[in-house]
């Protein structure tokens, strides 16, 4: 009966592994995502449905709830403090998800990211897990971090138009 449920189980990791991939890779096709990107976001579903997997193949192999929630508890908390401690990482790992379904923007678009600070405006040349490479007018590779795209307001240059706008001073009525 064990080997029966295995197999059920190894069946059911196998189809939802082919589904995921099939699925990631039709929406990155729709939304012309680089192959990357739509191989980036295939591994970490799939390292996802294997942990899923793993734990599911340890209760049908008669380990015990308690057993198997004492041993995910202990590695989430390891798991947990190393990721506190490099939360930057984890936070533009998400982004980089967050990214490839919703980001507006492609390689190739014209984008300035609004920043008091500095002029972060040119081309889209590169999504990465963890940062988009924008390269300016003037040749600069400017790299910045996905979270922080995510935060800030994007511009994006319609077809036809060369000039960002910008600042407009705020009026007060007299």
């Amino acid at each position: 009966m064990k080997w029966l449920a295995i197999a059920i189980c190894i069946g059911a990791y196998l189809f939802g592994v082919r589904a995921v991939s099939a699925t990631i890779h039709r929406l990155g096709r729709n939304k012309q995502v680089a192959d990357v990107r739509i191989k980036y976001l295939e591994k970490t579903s799939q390292i996802l449905l294997f942990v899923v997997f793993m734990i599911i193949l340890c209760l049908v192999l008669g380990f015990g709830y308690g057993q198997v929630s004492l041993f995910l508890s202990s590695a989430f908390a390891v798991i947990g403090v190393a990721l506190f401690a490099q939360w930057s990482i984890l936070s533009n790992v998400t982004a980089s998800m967050v990214i490839f379904f919703g980001f507006p923007y492609r390689v190739g678009d014209q984008i300035k990211v609004t920043d008091a600070d500095f002029d972060l405006s040119g081309s889209v040349e590169e999504i990465g897990m963890f940062h988009v490479l924008i390269r300016s007018a003037e040749g600069n590779l400017i790299t910045y971090p996905n979270s922080m795209i995510l935060q800030k307001p994007v511009i994006k240059l319609d077809r036809g138009n060369t000039q960002f706008p910008q600042k407009i001073a705020a009026r007060v009525p007299d």
